[in-house]
């Protein structure tokens, strides 16, 4: 895989909940560690995203902010 991304999380698909339009993908990318996207229906079905399946999760973000209550 070839991307200018630079935190590309590697992990296992741990679910897959797919909706109507959008799919929920959980990804557990260390022991306990676990990282969920939303992606269109088609997409997760060109990936043959499945439960057991190694799959990257790609962050690109212009910040990360950080909140406590």
């Amino acid at each position: 895989m070839e991307i200018s991304a630079r935190n590309a999380l590697k992990g296992t698909v741990k679910a897959v909940e797919i909706g109507a339009v959008n799919t929920e993908v959980t990804l557990e990318i260390a022991a306990g560690v676990e990282i969920t996207a939303i992606i269109t229906k088609a997409s997760a079905e060109k990936l043959g995203l499945s439960v057991g399946k190694e799959a990257y999760a790609v962050v690109k973000a212009s910040d990360v902010m950080v909140a406590i209550d």
